[in-house]
Parts: C-alpha cells; structure tokens; sequence
C-alpha cells in the first residue's frame, strides 16, 4: 500500500535538503496547476510505499502569498497521510507558528526537529518528550545536513500511520473559533512562548554571545564594504565558471575547461559520422552534421558552463551568503519596482543569458519573477560580444571602440533599468515588492546538495533549452539551403553535383529577408543580409558575426585574403605567428584564420559591403543595440518560457523586447540624423 507523506517548514529550515536525502534521485519536479511555484514529488528510495511532496517553504497556511495558499489547500483538502513538519530547533519559536497552524488541522503529523546538532554544539537542547506530550505526536530530533536520525524519522512515520495518531484537540483550538486575526495570532505566540519555555533548555553562558554568523555579517553587510565584497565573489564565480584566461595567468575557468572536453568528444563523434556520410546526397549530411548534430552540441556547448556556474552558485546559496546579498541590494533596487533578489539574475546575465533566466525562480515575488526574467535578457551576454567586436571595428576607430563598447553597456542596463520600471507600472500597476527575508546561520554547504541541486537545474535546462535549440537549428539550416526549385527538379538539373540545395541568395531564408527588411529601413539599414542576421542570431548570437561571414562572402575573396595576410612578402615566421603551420600559406587554413579574427574584430578594413547595407555610424550603432536587445537566443527564450510558465506570456515578453530594441535603435538613428553621423 502507498502512503502519501507531506514535508512542511518555513524557508531555510532545511526542509529540501532532507527532501533530497530521503528521494535521492527518485523525484520529479513540474508545476502546481495554475501557478509558478515548483512542485517536487518523490520516493522515499530506503521506503518505496512513501511517496513523499515538498511543499513550498512558508511561514504559515494563512491563505494571503500562492505557497501559502497550496500548502494550507494541500493539507486541508488532499489530507495526506502523515505531515512531516520540520523544524528549526535554533528558531524554535517562529517555527512552531506553523506547526501550531498544521496540528489544527487535525491531519496526522510528526515533528521533525532539524539541526539538532548545532543545538548541541552550543550546549542547549530541546525536550522532545514534553512537545510530544503536549501536542500529542511524535517528535524526532533530525540533522538532514549530516544524515543523521533518518530511520528514527521513519519509525515515527510509520507508528503515526499504523497507529492512527492525530495532535492532540488543544483548548486553544476552541478558543481561536472566536477570536479576530489580531487576536488569534496572539494566542498562538502565548501557547507557543509557554511551550518553548518549558522545553527549550539554553546555556547562559553563550546566551548574550555574539554568534560567528552575526560577526561576519557586520563586514558581509556593512554599508560600505557589502557591495565590494559582493563584486570580488561575483567576479571570482564568473571566472571560475566562465572566464578563458583565469586569475589573469592564462589558464581557463572550470566551466570553459569541461566545455572543451565535451567539445572535443562532441568534434569526434560528428567527424566519425560525417566520415560514414561521404557517400550520402549533400542535403543529408547537411541535415544529420549542420542540423541535428550542430543543434545537439550547441546545447552540449552551453552544459558544462551552466553546471559549474550552478554549483557555485548552490554553494554561495546553501551557505547562507546569497540572502545577504539580496538584503545589501534590496535598497537600491526597490527603487526600479523589484527586490533586491533581483540583481543576481542580471548580474549573471553577463555570462550567459540561459542560465540568468532560470535564476529568476529563486525570487519570492511573481512580479519580480516576471520583471526579472523579461529585462535579463537586455543584459550583454558573453554571445553578444562577438557583435559588438565586429561592428564597433569596422564603424569607428580603434581608438573609439573602448568608449563606444562602454557607451553599448551603459545603454544596455538603463534600458533595462527603465522597461522594468514601465512593466511594474503598466504591468503590475505600481505593485511594490514585499521584502522578507530571513538571514539564515552561515554553514557550510554538503557537497551532496550541491550537486543535487546542480543536476536538478541542468536537468531542465536540457529538457526544454535543448528541445528547442535543436528543432530551430535543423529549421534554418533548412531555410538557407532550400527554395522551391529545390522540390521542381530545377536545382538538381542546374548544379554541377547533381545537388537539391539552393544558394543562400536564392533560398527561402534570403527570401524571407526580402520581404522583411523593409521594417528596418527606418533604423537605417536596409536589405536582407543584415535582416538574416538577425534572424539567424536567434539561434545563437554568435551567428550573426558567422551570417555575416556567408552572406557577404565576396569580401572575402581568396585574393582578399592574401593581401590581408601578404602571402608574397610575408616571411616564414611571420606566417607563423599568424597562425599557417610550418609558416606555409593555405588558402583554406586563411580562410579559418580569417574567421576567428572577423569574430573578434581585429580586422578594421573587414567587409567594405556592408558600408553600403549599413552606411552610417548611426545605423551600424542602431544594429548593434537592436541585436542586444531584441528577443534573444532560442536556448533563453525556452528558458522563459519555463520559467514564466505559459507561451502567452512568453510570447508577451518577447514582445516586450521587440519594442523595446526598435524603440531604441529608432532613437539612436534619429540622434545620428539630427546630429550628421
């Protein structure tokens, strides 16, 4: 027989943590209908017959917040079996608050007393035995962090259930019936003041002790020193995860370390199947290598980063340090209309806007939440850097481009700044984020939970991301390839291999160009190639530089290429310190050397065309800000989409930034007008 057993508790009394100790990896994480709270289902894996549900850490079941308002529904309507309400023993007296609220209820429950041991260390305890007698149901003292009183746990489960035990019917249960909100919430503190004195046994000697977690908090959240120390963690969390020449010594990051590995394999496994597919018609190894396996290993690219950053993270979060930093920003943000929560997801968005995004879930507010995960996506991701590279070296000077990327920046985050303020005005009707935020003690993270929270994370990444990068891809390398002739015979009876594919200047993709560039006349530039990159930067930001590359392919002849490198005059060691081994000149090898260096923008004589689609600086500056701020990559908008939770209001965000990029890049194009550049 299956019973169904509910975990209770406030925030950060551990309760997750014992979740994931007693499933292991037995649990599934959806929704609850109707809402974006995570539901998070599981087996008790050493119990098969106890299936257990986490609900959402609050408080109380006073029905006013959406976790408070599923936990009291849950309890109340769906009667589990047996409710484990965990503890905090340091914080015994808020805690019993909802303990108090679920014995009422009337629905079986034992107490779970966590952090029992640090309790001990401090020389104080709890008498378990005279909770249990006066609310008449098992009490157990637990550590979820050490794995420690998990079958004494069980046992008391299991004699709840068998034996039918239910709290005990308090007078002061009675009593409440009459009694206004003011009034009921006083009783309660008297009942539970009464029982915290009689049981809770503390020692004098440490009881006017400042504790470790207060002396360290008066540097981590000082005024002056708190946003420092908050930059330095941030920085070393990026270069750790994400940086290429760590600490400044030349040696990458973790992140960018595993992604090389997973590359690597993820090159091998492509080349021995591409080898297999020697035989095949051109539009077969094109869909099998470009499609489906350009799109797996885009999202196979992204992981190892995402993980490592999400470890880091889950350290910073489980140690305690993440709630400081929220309660250092909150003043700040609390003037744009969000919490302090937010800052986080921006910050990261910096590195990769995917795992920003799914960021966003740690925020208390669905304001914040939806804000939060709208205005990330303005943030300049490590993707988008490419771009700015590119067209800052070929629209102004060398000695421009440190201001100009600055400028590109600036304008990023006041966007953002001022479309969240719009969004809580319109959108929320000038709601105002309530900050509550218990600083729980620092402790030190176990490297189980952080691992298991780590893979809950990349798990959905996966899931939805990968999904969706993978369909795009496949999408467009289908639209650059093919037309209608491609389907008539007339490709197959003209190209010289015999092959269906069509010409990217021919193909439905430079067809849809056609018919949509004319929106982006008014910003300045104008024909399809500069449309198809943005199109194509959807997929990945990276692709405009790389479309750009293809469609404006003449400019970079052969001959282009061997003046650019000086193939007859260069002498060997030079051709070497390019890049060509052995100092020989390849055309093809150039060609490759050539591409790394238009992506990073170190040629600024590159692509003389594009002057005449994009002519002006204005227009080149409008382009770069529309890319940066329009709808991002497939991988983040399926990210959104998960975390805003349904296609409406994903669809709405997107628009958001839609606007908001043309907007933008209309201002800018009108300022260069006004002003002659």
């Amino acid at each position: 027989m299956k019973y169904n057993l509910a975990l209770a508790g406030n925030p950060n009394c551990g309760k997750t943590t014992l979740f994931n100790i007693l499933t292991g990896s037995k649990q599934h994480v959806g929704n609850w209908p109707g809402v974006t709270v995570d539901k998070k289902e599981g087996v008790w894996r050493k119990h098969s017959d106890f299936n257990l549900l986490d609900l959402p850490g609050t408080y109380s079941l006073s029905p006013y917040s959406e976790e408070e308002k599923i936990a009291r529904d849950y309890i109340v309507k769906e009667k589990p079996d047996c409710v484990i309400d965990i503890v905090e023993s340091p914080n015994l007296e808020r805690n019993l608050y909802l303990t108090l609220q679920i014995l009422e209820t009337g629905v079986p429950t034992v107490i779970a007393l966590n952090m029992s041991d640090e309790l001990e260390q401090r020389g104080e305890t709890i008498d378990s035995n005279y909770i249990e007698k006066e609310f008449g149901v098992k009490v157990v003292k637990i550590s979820a962090r050490n794995n420690h009183g998990i079958d004494d746990l069980y046992k008391a489960v299991k004699e709840t259930i068998d034996k039918g035990i239910t709290p005990k019917k308090l007078p002061l249960f009675e009593k409440l019936k009459n009694l206004d909100d003011e009034q009921i919430a006083n009783a309660r503190y008297e009942k539970i003041t009464s029982v915290v004195k009689h049981c809770y046994k503390k020692n004098k000697e440490v009881q006017n002790t400042e504790t470790k977690s207060s002396k360290i908090d008066r540097i981590l959240t000082n005024k002056v020193l708190g946003l420092p120390i908050f930059a330095v963690v941030m920085y070393l969390l990026f270069q750790i995860s994400l940086g290429e020449n760590l600490f400044f010594v030349g040696i990458p990051g973790l992140g960018i370390i595993f992604a090389g590995w997973v590359e690597t394999i993820w090159e091998i496994l492509t080349n021995f199947v591409a080898s297999g597919l020697v035989n095949a018609a051109p539009w077969a190894q094109g869909l099998v290598i470009d499609g489906i396996f350009g799109g797996i290993g885009a999202v196979l690219g992204f992981m190892p980063l995402v993980l490592v950053l999400y470890m880091l993270l889950s350290i910073l979060e489980d140690s305690g340090y993440m709630a400081r930093v929220a309660f250092v920003l909150d003043r700040i943000f609390r003037k744009f209309g969000l919490s302090g929560k937010s800052f986080i997801p921006l910050l990261m968005g910096f590195g990769c806007g995917v795992p920003a995004i799914m960021a966003t879930r740690t925020l208390d507010e669905e304001k914040d939440r939806h804000i939060t995960t709208i205005i990330t996506a303005f943030m300049p991701c490590g993707a988008k850097l490419p771009i700015i590279a590119l067209f800052v070296s070929i629209l102004f000077s060398p000695d421009q481009a440190a201001n100009i990327t600055f400028l590109i920046y600036a304008i990023a985050l006041c966007v953002a700044i001022l479309v969240s303020l719009v969004l809580n005005k319109v959108w929320y009707k000038g709601a105002v984020s309530n900050f509550l935020m218990e600083l729980p003690q620092y402790r030190w993270p176990t490297p189980i939970s952080v691992l298991q929270h780590s893979l809950e994370k990349i798990k959905g990444f996966a899931r939805k991301a990968g999904t969706i990068i993978l369909a795009s891809t496949i999408l467009i390398w289908f639209l650059t390839n093919f037309n209608v002739n491609s389907f008539n015979g007339v490709n197959q009876a003209t190209n010289e291999n015999s092959s269906v594919m069509s010409e990217m200047d021919d193909s439905f993709m430079a067809s849809v160009g056609k018919v949509i560039s004319p929106i982006f006349n008014p910003l300045g530039f104008s024909g399809w190639r500069p449309t198809v990159g943005i199109i194509t930067g959807w997929i990945a930001k990276e692709n405009v530089v790389a479309t750009f590359a293809q469609v404006y392919d003449d400019d970079i002849s052969e001959e282009y290429l061997s003046n650019y490198f000086n193939e007859s005059s260069a002498s060997k060691d030079e051709l070497i310190e390019a890049g060509f081994e052995d100092g020989i000149y390849d055309s093809e090898v150039a060609r490759e050397i050539y591409d790394g260096i238009l992506a990073e923008g170190g040629d600024h004589n590159a692509l003389p065309t594009v002057r005449r689609d994009i002519p002006t600086k204005s227009s080149g500056f409008a382009y770069i800000m529309f890319n940066l701020l329009c709808m991002p990559c497939f991988a983040a908008v399926g990210s959104m989409h998960r975390e805003l939770k349904t296609w409406r209001k994903t669809l709405g965000g997107v628009g958001v930034q839609m606007l908001t990029a043309y907007i933008v890049a209309l201002i800018i194009r009108l300022v260069g007008l006004l002003f002659g550049f």
